[in-house]
């Protein structure tokens, strides 16, 4: 029988197929023997543009036979891949890399970070500081500085605030409680000496999260420097140029989301944020030795057809043209090689359908992924830029070989883009490669 104390996102299936998703909730689609989930929070409205953001999120349940569930409490499990902290540090040589960085072999953590990391997020998680905890204690992380913090209702001029903070309502979805619990697992295991702020916002209006973002800026800056991840947007509207200056608080490098499908959105296509991309980390299904790494399919990246070119992008121009190019780096992001999260915080519908019992470990990825590994990795790198231009600039500035090219695949609309050993609208300028140049 499966245990009752653990129960598995990744394995919740029968042997006729997965239970059917409550419509109004979530997308799901076949890729390479797994389904893949898409939360409604993921899920992008025509008429949300300029108005409300949605997280880039999406899990994976893979189709296995249930009585194949490992009866542990927690990962790495025999036989699934996905990545934790250490295999990704590993991949990425922010430690010692050991040969094949297999997940269920591999324990070298990252070890470095300072400063402060800022999470800006819609609604509250209220299982955000155990869950953080629990995912901490069992990749072995050192505990770290972990805060939640309340950000009030937007104004009317981007990035005000209005009235009194207050916790905000838990997303009815279960959506944006995913997102939170990957944002700040994930920028803690790449930099677990950094303190952390989530800040909830009030709602996904732009309105609400750019205040939060506001707040955000401020703690980083008073904590010293460091960095801001936002892991949600929208499609691009005339007036986001208005929305620019919300991103250059002094101090402070914000990082964006490029998206989960093709095509730019903002807040990445902002000049003043660090647009980060999404790639696919290709494995051997029988030893769990990492092979290449190579394009997502679905991840977001284009000319904006809002944004200028900016000056850190002028070693591109004959790619980009005039306009802004995304993304500009990119991480793991793939949900059939994603990473492990912690969240037990679940809706009625959500939970019964893929996650019954707790501790409710998924399989996550979408380039929300991508945002908090790469503030992780760019905090602990220590050079703590004073703005994302300056850190841009340096970034785009690198000939020295510290990003992994990402040289394979297609990507965009109607996969009309390339990858090559250049800059490209699949990977930007690459993934990390050690913490030079970063």
């Amino acid at each position: 029988m499966l245990s009752k104390t653990t129960w598995i996102v990744a394995l919740v299936v029968t042997l006729t197929g997965l239970p059917a998703a409550p419509a109004a909730m979530a997308q799901s689609s076949r890729s390479g023997g797994s389904t893949v989930i898409r939360p409604a929070s993921s899920i992008s409205k025509p008429l949300d543009a300029g108005t409300r953001a949605h997280t880039n999120v999406q899990f994976v349940v893979p189709q296995k036979d249930p009585q194949e569930q490992p009866q542990v409490s927690g990962p790495p499990y025999p036989g699934y891949f996905y990545e934790d902290p250490a295999s990704i540090a590993c991949i990425y040589k922010l430690v010692t890399p050991q040969p094949g960085c297999n997940p269920n072999v591999v324990t070298t953590n990252p070890s470095g970070g300072g400063r402060a990391i800022a999470i800006v997020d819609a609604y509250d998680d209220p299982s955000a500081v155990a869950d953080e905890a629990a995912f901490s204690s069992q990749f072995g992380l050192a505990a770290g500085n972990f805060q939640v913090v309340y950000a009030p209702f937007g104004g009317l001029a981007p990035g005000s605030c209005t009235g009194t903070a207050t916790q905000p309502p838990a997303d009815p979805t279960g959506g944006w409680e995913i997102e939170e619990s990957l944002d700040i697992e994930w920028a803690h295991s790449m930099a677990p000496n950094a303190t952390v702020y989530l800040v909830e916002a009030q709602s996904n209006s732009f309105s609400d999260l750019f205040c939060a973002v506001t707040i955000a800026g401020n703690l980083v800056k008073a904590a010293g420097g460091g960095e801001a991840s936002m892991s949600w947007g929208g499609g691009e509207f005339p007036g986001e140029t208005a929305g620019d200056s919300v991103f250059t608080t002094h101090g402070v490098v914000y990082f964006a989301s490029a998206g989960d499908s093709p095509g730019p959105i903002y807040p990445s296509t902002s000049p003043n944020v660090v647009s980060v991309g999404g790639t696919t980390l290709s494995t051997n299904s029988v030893t769990g030795s990492f092979i290449n790494e190579n394009v997502w399919q679905d991840a977001g990246g284009g000319p904006s057809a809002v944004e200028p070119r900016p000056p850190y992008q002028n070693s591109v121009r004959s790619i980009v043209g005039s306009q802004r190019g995304t993304p500009d780096i990119a991480s793991d992001a793939n949900p059939n090689t994603g990473v492990w999260v912690l969240d037990n915080f679940v809706v009625p519908d959500f939970g019964s359908t893929y996650c019954g019992f707790t501790p409710c470990w998924l399989i996550v990825g979408g380039t929300s992924v991508a945002s908090p590994t790469w503030a992780g990795i760019v905090n602990a790198a220590g050079k703590f830029s004073h703005s994302s231009s300056a850190e841009l600039s340096r970034l785009y500035g690198d000939d020295d070989g510290d990003f992994n090219g990402i040289v394979l695949g297609t990507c965009g609309p109607y996969l009309g883009y390339f990858a090559s050993s250049d800059w490209n609208f699949c990977g930007g300028l690459g993934s990390p490669s050690s913490y030079k140049g970063k």
